[in-house]
C-alpha cells in the first residue's frame, strides 16, 4: 500500500485488501515524504481551483490556473491527481433545435465575415444568435452578441418569446456597453429577426455592415455555436425552476464568471475582460 500511495487512495487499497486504513498508519511510523506531502498540498489546490471553476475546469484549465498561482505541474500529474479526487471537466450536452426561421419578404444581407473570425481589436466584429433555455415553466429564448477578439459577451437578452425585441435588446446593450466607434461587422443568421427592419434600423443609426450566414449553415457562425455550447455545458445543464431563476443564474454565469474569471484556451488561458486589459496596455 505504501508503494502505490500515488496512484490510489488509502482507503481505497485498504478496502480491496480488507485491511483497516487506521492500522495501515499505525503500521507506518515515519511521517510523510516531501513527495506525498507535495501531492497532498497540491490535491488540495486542484480542488480549490476546480470547486471556483463550478466543476467545470478539465485538466488543461486546472493546469492553466495552477501556473498562474505560480505552482509548476505537469499535465500528467494534474490529471492523475484529479482522476483520485474523482474530479473532471464539464462535458458538452446535445444541440438545441434551431431558434429562428428566416422570412423570405425581409432582405437578408451577404456573408461578409466569410468563417473569418479574427480579430485585431475589440468592436472589430460581433456575432449575434438565438439559444433556447429550458425550464419547468418552458422554454426561454436567449439572444446574446459576442466580439470574437476577446470572445466576450457585449450584450444578451432573455425573454419568453421570439420576437425582435428580443434581438433589439441585447443589441441595445451591446452598444451601450462597448458604443463603437469604427467600422463594425455584425454577424448572425438570416432568421426573422435579425432581418427585421426594426433591427436593421438599430443597426444602420451607429453605421454597422451587416454580414448573415448561408441558409441552414451553422459554420458559418460557428464560434458563436461554440459558446452556446459552453453556455449550456457549464450553466444550463438541466432545466431551471423557473424563468426567473433561470434569468439570475444566465446573468450570474455571463457577468460575474464567463467575462471575468473564465479561463478561456483560445486567449493564452485569461479571461475576456483580463486580455482586453492586457490589449489596452498595448496601445500606445
Amino acid at each position: 500500500m505504501a508503494a502505490h500511495r500515488e496512484q490510489f487512495e488509502v482507503k481505497v487499497m485498504a478496502g480491496v485488501l480488507g485491511v483497516s486504513v487506521s492500522g495501515f498508519y499505525r503500521w507506518r511510523p515515519r511521517g510523510e515524504s516531501e513527495r506525498e506531502q507535495a501531492n497532498r498540498e497540491l490535491r488540495a489546490t486542484i480542488r480549490a481551483i476546480h470547486a471556483d471553476s463550478r466543476s467545470t475546469y478539465g485538466v488543461r484549465r486546472v493546469q492553466a490556473a495552477l501556473k498562474q498561482r505560480q505552482v509548476v505541474c505537469n499535465r500528467k500529474r494534474v490529471a492523475r491527481l484529479m482522476r483520485l479526487e474523482g474530479l473532471q471537466g464539464r462535458g458538452r450536452g446535445r444541440r438545441r433545435p434551431r431558434t429562428t426561421t428566416s422570412d423570405p419578404t425581409l432582405a437578408v444581407a451577404p456573408n461578409l465575415l466569410a468563417r473569418d473570425f479574427s480579430a485585431t481589436q475589440p468592436n472589430e466584429k460581433w456575432l449575434a444568435d438565438i439559444t433556447y433555455i429550458d425550464t419547468l415553466e418552458g422554454f426561454a429564448y436567449l439572444a446574446a452578441v459576442l466580439d470574437p477578439f476577446s470572445r466576450r459577451v457585449v450584450g444578451w437578452a432573455l425573454a419568453d418569446h421570439l420576437r425582435t425585441e428580443l434581438v433589439e435588446d441585447a443589441g441595445r446593450m451591446a452598444l451601450t456597453q462597448r458604443r463603437p466607434l469604427h467600422d463594425l461587422i455584425h454577424h448572425s443568421d438570416q432568421g426573422s429577426q435579425y432581418a427585421s427592419a426594426d433591427y436593421r434600423a438599430l443597426l444602420e443609426k451607429h453605421s454597422i455592415t451587416v454580414s448573415m450566414s448561408r441558409t441552414g449553415d451553422c459554420y458559418d457562425n460557428a464560434m458563436m455555436e461554440s459558446f452556446w455550447g459552453t453556455l449550456k455545458a457549464e450553466c444550463a445543464t438541466a432545466p431551471f425552476a423557473s424563468r426567473a431563476v433561470a434569468r439570475e443564474a444566465i446573468f450570474e454565469y455571463l457577468e460575474v464568471w464567463y467575462n471575468r474569471q473564465r479561463l478561456h484556451s483560445a486567449l493564452n488561458y485569461t479571461s475576456p475582460a483580463q486580455f482586453e486589459r492586457q490589449h489596452a496596455l498595448t496601445i500606445p
